[in-house]
């Protein structure tokens, strides 16, 4: 009898001993296929070899619906995102000190997980803590990533991974270098480059000229002052019916306008602008002192007048104006 003790004892000593070697031994295989094919391409049957307990590793699993047939867009656009992060993080983890695996499941090789979890939807990612260990979590349900917000970067999933698993390395993410962006950008700066130093002596005068800029600069006043931004703040019509089969171009009131009457607007001072232009600068250089008499009568008419029919909009706009000029009254 005391050999069949002897034998017992060392039967569940033994059996202790390969139930605690267990979860490194399957730590070390899932490991060491991550190295050369990371994230690791799952059924349900390997799923299941995986994430079972116990276990002394994380397991990050995304279930997914590739296929065409089943119309899921967002499991197409993360697919790379979750490749890259996968890739990134076994790579900078050799060793396996973050003690996590990555695999993917897509649903034609795992209908049956799917239906166990009652997943009626994809993408799902699942990130499955240790049972067993130091870095064991108190509870065994795996904690689901939210997709609600659509397809998400390697670097968001990265953050993620990294708060759920403390005290561990957390490689980053190494994205490869996009040189058809590179050779594009460079080609680019090149081109204008180029462009710039054939072109600069024909554009450089016109840049530099004083009558161009202050012709901008007028422009802008112009349609500022007239109201432009106002038009496109508060989205107002370009003309409107006056009631009695005809337009009005101008609207009631001064809080309000129309499209076209702002440019009327902006016409009647670029008229008025253009007139005191020319009497300041223009008139005064004219040599012949009859010509330089008839043009300050014409500038001097068409202020007036230009004026008059400013000051009769303002009567249009609020009858309580109380100036005006003829012939606009």
């Amino acid at each position: 009898m005391r050999w069949l003790s002897t034998a017992l004892t060392l039967l569940s000593v033994g059996s202790a001993f390969a139930a605690k070697k267990a979860p490194e031994d399957r730590f070390t295989k899932f490991h060491t296929k991550a190295l050369s094919s990371s994230p690791l391409k799952l059924a349900d049957p390997s799923f299941k070899d995986l994430t079972g307990a116990p276990r002394d590793y994380s397991v990050a699993v995304l279930l997914t619906a590739l296929e065409a047939r089943f119309g899921c867009q967002v499991c197409r656009e993360f697919q790379p995102e979750w490749d890259l992060l996968s890739k990134s993080w076994t790579r900078g983890d050799k060793a396996g000190e973050s003690r996590l695996v990555f695999g993917t499941l897509d649903f034609s090789d795992g209908r049956d997980t799917f239906m166990s979890l009652g997943l009626q939807t994809a993408p799902v990612l699942l990130l499955f803590p240790p049972t067993t260990g130091t870095h064991a979590a108190k509870s065994v349900e795996p904690i689901r990533f939210d997709f609600s917000h659509g397809p998400q970067s390697a670097e968001q999933i990265h953050t993620w991974l990294a708060r759920h698993l403390p005290d561990r390395p957390h490689p980053p993410v190494k994205r490869p270098i996009n040189w058809l962006k590179w050779i594009i950008t460079l080609v680019s700066i090149a081109g204008l480059g180029t462009g710039a130093v054939v072109i600069g002596p024909h554009v450089l005068p016109i840049i530099q000229s004083r009558n161009v800029w202050a012709a901008v600069s007028l422009i802008g006043i112009l349609l500022f002052t007239s109201g432009h931004m106002f038009n496109h703040i508060r989205k107002v019509p370009y003309v409107a019916g006056d009631g009695r089969g005809g337009v009005s171009y101008f609207a009631g009131g001064f809080q309000n306008q129309y499209g076209m009457e702002t440019q009327i607007v902006a016409a009647m001072y670029g008229v008025l602008s253009f007139a005191a232009i020319n009497l300041a600068v223009k008139v005064p250089r004219m040599a012949d002192p009859r010509s330089q008499g008839v043009a300050v009568l014409a500038w001097v008419g068409v202020l007036y007048f230009m004026y008059s029919f400013l000051l009769s909009v303002f009567r249009m706009k609020n009858g309580g104006y109380p100036f005006s000029l003829p012939p606009f009254m």
